[in-house]
């Protein structure tokens, strides 16, 4: 007989069009609701969705100061892009928050931005930084995935020459708090990105809609898993779904779904403006129900 996970409720509050003290009352509102067990930034430098010159807060330096402001929730950024910064720094920054938190860090990174969404594209040339094609950014996250990894844990020096990334004597310490390291989660639906998933991730996420496709996506990975002699199980599925604070049956019915199809670590995205004592309602609306 197969066992199915008890499912996992997160939220996820995008740092843009918002204030940051509106963003740490619902974090420290779902900090008290155990119903609630992780909760999720995005990593935006400008807005991909409502005024385009609105606010936008840097992902990980908002991580830290929730980290700091909450005692229980994991958290992490769903999902950094690997394009904003370099793998040895990042997992740097990583670190510090892993220590901030107390060992509650995910790790959740991606190859970063789709090419064709125009409002996330001028980010790059907005600051400076090169955005390269597909192929080239699922390149260089695997070989940033064997860095981090590599800096989080080793006990030397090390060199490494890759295609993409170069280093030279890179060392990591501070070590993370956590051992081996914080779990690994990468997001993504790409064939080419879930190779790299089955190589690298404790979980993978996807975001939902069409749960058809998610069920393939997610066949797909078991076999890639195989292929290199991993376990498929050993890879938490995760999905990410919207909460429709009009229409909470529809997200209900969503959760349900995602759950009969293996996916055990759900990440409710909530719209701003976030509604006064948003996470209570959320855990009595969606999660409890849905339970």
């Amino acid at each position: 007989m197969t066992h199915t996970p008890r499912p996992r409720f997160g939220i996820m509050t995008p740092p843009s069009q918002v204030d940051y003290h509106d963003i740490l009352r619902v974090w420290r509102e779902a900090d008290a609701i155990p119903e609630i067990e992780h909760a999720w930034l995005f990593d935006h430098l400008m807005p991909i969705g409502g005024d385009p010159g609105g606010p936008t807060y840097e992902g990980w330096t908002l991580l830290s100061a929730l980290a700091a402001q909450t005692r229980r929730l994991r958290l992490g950024l769903l999902v950094t892009s690997n394009r904003f910064r370099p793998p040895a720094v990042l997992a740097k920054i990583a670190t510090t928050v892993d220590i901030v938190s107390g060992g509650r860090l995910d790790f959740g990174i991606g190859v970063g931005s789709r090419p064709g969404h125009p409002l996330a594209r001028r980010e790059y040339e907005a600051h400076g930084l090169p955005f390269r094609d597909s192929a080239d950014a699922v390149g260089s996250l695997a070989e940033a995935c064997t860095i981090i990894r590599r800096l989080w844990t080793g006990t030397e020096p090390f060199d490494f020459q890759g295609a993409y990334h170069h280093l030279t004597g890179a060392f990591g310490n501070p070590k993370p708090v956590q051992r081996p390291h914080p779990p690994i989660l990468i997001g993504g639906r790409a064939s080419s990105t879930l190779r790299v998933v089955a190589e690298h991730a404790d979980l993978w996420n996807i975001p939902g809609g069409d749960i058809d496709d998610v069920v393939r996506r997610s066949a797909l990975l078991d076999r890639y898993c195989a292929e290199i002699g991993r376990d498929p199980a050993s890879v938490t599925r995760s999905i990410f779904l919207p909460v429709s604070y009009d229409r909470p049956a529809v997200t209900r019915a969503a959760i349900g779904e995602a759950i009969d199809a293996g996916f055990s670590h759900i990440v409710l995205g909530l719209s701003a403006p976030y509604p006064s004592g948003v996470a209570r309602w959320v855990t009595d609306e969606i999660i409890s129900a849905s339970a």
